[in-house]
């Protein structure tokens, strides 16, 4: 069991959110294969503040996706406040704060892991966003901006303030926000934060590329739970995976080439609903790149998918790579 205020899931894992790949496509696949809950990308709090707009952009969460928890980022304690509100609206399961982001764009602007550096300006989000919604509310943090004393000094303060403000959970990346996803996740410090505060849901992430690694990381670091990120993408098999090691289920097989190919045509089937023809095809072409990582002639089947031009020559690359009629 993995609890998160009021939320309570049968499995301490979920997908993480993906800025550009997380969409309702992959959230599905991820809910098909065992994942209990996901997450929408990351939104802008000013854009999410505007329902009719969010509704657009997000598709609220329903049917076989939920439950589905949604990311803001912003600066603004009040905005923040609104985004958040209106998320809850939108039917998403839970709030998290997103105080980890490292992209140069957003840290310019103050948001993301910028905000590592002010926790009293961190806080006092959480503490307008609390007050504004009824589900639980978290928080997804880095180690730290970057590797000095201070940075550290503030990361600490800010979990500590977390703590006693009664965050529903804390999500922490085994990284600093200038290491961005360079070198290896410190687990070490997420299994600190658990340490430190045992009475707080720690849920940690950082080089989660295979269901062993997850599994051996929730029981080393001693934590509550974990979140998959890139190791998700173009590869659902990994919840599953993952779902039968910590049940002390028999390790599903590896999933057969009619199998992966049926997975990618009905992911590239959920996409093309959802966007243009070209767009579609684009798009897919993030996801395939990791598909075709399992099949026993990648190199090949990744250039017939990568030369796709349209969803005809998507679906017929598919085919004949993958055995099916």
């Amino acid at each position: 069991m993995l609890k998160i205020g009021s939320v309570n899931l049968d499995l301490p894992f979920m997908q993480a959110s993906l800025s550009g790949y997380s969409d309702r496509p992959m959230r599905v696949l991820a809910r098909r294969f065992g994942a209990p809950m996901t997450f929408t990308g990351v939104f802008l709090d000013k854009n999410a503040v505007h329902l009719k707009a969010a509704k657009k952009l997000l598709f609220a969460p329903e049917g076989e996706e939920l439950p589905v928890a949604g990311q803001i980022l912003g600066a603004n304690p009040a905005t923040m406040a609104a985004a958040a509100a209106a998320f809850e609206q939108l039917g998403y399961a839970f709030i998290d704060l997103n105080f980890a982001c490292p992209a140069p764009k957003v840290l310019r602007r103050g948001r993301g892991g910028s905000l590592l550096q002010k926790p009293e300006t961190a806080i006092e989000i959480f503490r307008r966003v609390r007050d504004k919604v009824r589900c639980p509310v978290t928080m997804k943090l880095r180690t730290g901006f970057d590797s000095s004393d201070a940075s550290r000094e503030d990361f600490w303060q800010l979990c500590t303030l977390a703590a006693e403000e009664g965050v529903d959970a804390l999500f922490v990346h085994g990284r600093t926000v200038k290491q961005k996803y360079r070198g290896k996740a410190n687990w070490q410090t997420v299994a600190e934060v658990k340490r430190r505060f045992p009475d707080t849901t720690v849920i940690g992430s950082g080089d989660l590329l295979d269901a062993q690694t997850a599994a051996d990381q929730i029981t080393s670091a001693a934590i509550d739970g974990v979140i998959i990120a890139r190791g998700a993408i173009g590869n659902p098999w990994i919840f599953s995976e993952l779902k039968a090691l910590l049940t002390g289920e028999p390790k599903p097989p590896q999933p057969s080439i009619t199998e992966q190919g049926e997975v990618m045509l009905d992911h590239f089937e959920m996409i093309a609903q959802t966007r243009e023809m070209i767009k579609a095809v684009r798009y897919f072409r993030k996801f395939a790149v990791n598909y075709c990582r399992r099949h026993p002639q990648r190199k090949k089947a990744q250039t017939a998918l990568m030369k796709a031009r349209n969803s005809t020559e998507v679906v017929t690359a598919i085919k004949q790579f993958y055995n099916l009629a």
